[in-house]
């Protein structure tokens, strides 16, 4: 592959040890056993974690540089709630070119890196007529609308060629989340989130369809993450924050500026509730 070039050829085994060995040796000997990926407007995150040490993409080879306001570029990798933690600050989308495979190197990095544990999250539109903005829901399951898949080709060392996606959500973890909410009185909603291509925002007639699906909120992250998390047998826990109503279901128009205004609103909620979850790991 050409490091850092959308569509510039899928990721393979060798690119994956490269750049885990690049995160590894900036790590000073840190061993992170929790991941935590951080969706649009939710980079604020990392400023909980203590003794930090910053990774920039461009330290990181194959590593694109986010091209999308609202995510950074870097890694973050210090300690949070008495745990070795690395933070992910901006996604690599498919709609910016990219193959499944580039979207997913730095979950297949972290589980090189020998990371077990997987909490991602995301900024997404709200399908279920409750839901309202700064909604936080815990992800149950999904749907994968993308017609894309980072397991295509050539089967990788360590991955499963077809693994079972019966619970992709861990079930213990989300029964530990829903503790940790209780006990903090956090609201916290679950439901089904559905990932597309992107980078338009969905039709009225596209929303009404995702409803009829099953779908409670959707957005063009996270489910390409998880099925490559899963293959490497890393258990996994999603959060969406519904920033606003899908096309159709409110008079306002959708729009990226009010999705980070409304993530940044609720970056102290999330926060604290990821930090519960991992204090309990």
């Amino acid at each position: 592959m050409t490091e850092g070039q959308p569509g510039s050829g899928a990721v393979g085994q060798r690119d994956i040890e490269i750049a885990a060995e690049s995160v590894r040796v900036r790590l000073g000997g840190r061993r992170p056993s929790v991941a935590v990926v951080l969706g649009s407007g939710l980079g604020f995150f990392t400023q909980r974690i203590q003794n930090a040490v910053t990774i920039p993409y461009r330290d990181i080879p194959g590593f694109p540089e986010p091209a999308v306001i609202g995510h950074g570029g870097e890694l973050v990798a210090g300690q949070l709630a008495g745990k070795d933690v690395i933070a992910q600050s901006g996604r690599f989308h498919l709609y910016e070119g990219h193959e499944a495979s580039t979207t997913v190197l730095p979950v297949r990095v972290f589980a090189e890196l020998g990371i077990r544990t997987l909490l991602l999250t995301n900024a997404a539109g709200g399908i279920r007529r409750t839901f309202a903005s700064g909604t936080v829901m815990l992800i149950a399951d999904h749907i994968n609308l993308t017609f894309r898949n980072p397991l295509i080709g050539k089967l990788l060392p360590q991955e499963e060629r077809f693994p079972d996606m019966s619970e992709p959500y861990d079930s213990d973890l989300r029964l530990l989340a829903r503790e940790v909410a209780r006990n903090r009185r956090l609201l916290l909603n679950e439901g089904v989130y559905v990932q597309l291509l992107g980078p338009t925002f969905e039709t009225p007639a596209e929303i009404r369809m995702l409803d009829r699906l099953g779908a409670d909120a959707v957005g063009m992250s996270t489910v390409l993450e998880v099925i490559a998390a899963r293959a490497r047998g890393v258990r996994c826990l999603g959060f969406s924050v519904v920033t606003n109503p899908a096309a159709g279901l409110s008079p306002k128009k959708l729009d990226h500026v009010e999705v980070l205004e409304t993530a940044n609103r609720v970056t102290g909620e999330l926060g604290a509730l990821i930090e519960g979850i991992i204090e309990r790991l």
